[in-house]
């Protein structure tokens, strides 16, 4: 029970410090932003909201200007499918709904390589509009 309630605190206050810690944010036209939003209606991200790793992939999104759902991973039903879909009550947690299946990315690095790759400057999600 201390122990779950050091870590919360630990958690509120990273989070606090984070606000003022400014987001360098990715700007694109809103053409390109409509067809990302378009791209990452497919995904969502369980989470806690105290989680340091949790706050790290909240802030590559934020910065990317990606609209990715976020579900409370502490509440059901978003634990038990996250339980059920991803295997193990776990987070972060990016879901990627696809057309050949779901992907279950746990792993706060990796969720950030992978959105930076698809989303980042270097990336070309929406070249058809170019």
């Amino acid at each position: 029970m201390l122990l779950k309630l050091l870590r919360n605190g630990l958690g509120y206050l990273i989070i606090f410090i984070s606000f003022f810690i400014p987001i360098k944010r990715f700007s694109r036209s809103a053409d390109e932003q409509k067809c990302v939003n378009d791209v990452t209606r497919n995904m969502s991200l369980y989470q806690f909201q105290a989680c340091p790793f949790c706050l790290k992939t909240r802030r590559a999104i934020k910065r990317l200007g990606l609209n990715i759902e976020t579900r409370n991973a502490l509440k059901n039903p978003h634990r038990a499918d996250l339980l059920s879909g991803g295997g193990e009550i776990k987070v972060p947690c990016l879901r990627i709904d696809q057309k050949n299946g779901t992907i279950w990315m746990y792993e706060s690095s990796e969720i950030a390589t992978y959105l930076e790759q698809q989303f980042g400057e270097s990336s070309t999600p929406c070249s058809e509009l170019n």
